[in-house]
């Protein structure tokens, strides 16, 4: 079955870290772009960080950018989110995608979600 599952989320104080996965199944990962996204209630889907095929390409949100780092694993076919110096305003739903389109911003041209998975920052 062709699918991605995240995991790793979870409720943490602010300042905490977390590691998210994204573990791809029935295909390889290398294949494809990998885009990391997240959806706070009554807001629209984020994109947050890119990862390219040949994995030298990185982006992130300004949001994000210098607490999340994007990796990934080819011999678990997984790619990870490390988020760390996590705030309040990180509480979202967490997805991941796959797309040919390298960190494009338009959620239609990603192609497999995730079901994602709860990230809440609180103390």
């Amino acid at each position: 079955q062709v699918q991605l599952v995240e995991s790793g989320g979870g409720l943490v104080q602010p300042g905490g870290s977390l590691r998210l996965s994204c573990a791809a199944s029935g295909f390889t990962l290398d294949a494809y772009h990998i885009g990391w996204f997240r959806q706070a209630p009554g807001k629209e889907r984020e994109k947050i960080s890119c990862s390219s095929r040949s994995d030298q390409n990185t982006n992130y949100a300004d949001s994000v950018k210098g607490r999340f780092t994007i990796s990934r694993d080819k011999g678990k076919n997984t790619v990870y989110l490390q988020m760390n110096s996590l705030k309040p305003e990180d509480t979202a739903v967490y997805y991941c995608a796959t797309t040919y389109y390298y960190c494009s911003s338009d959620v239609q041209r990603y192609t497999l979600w995730g079901q994602g998975t709860q990230v809440t920052v609180s103390s």
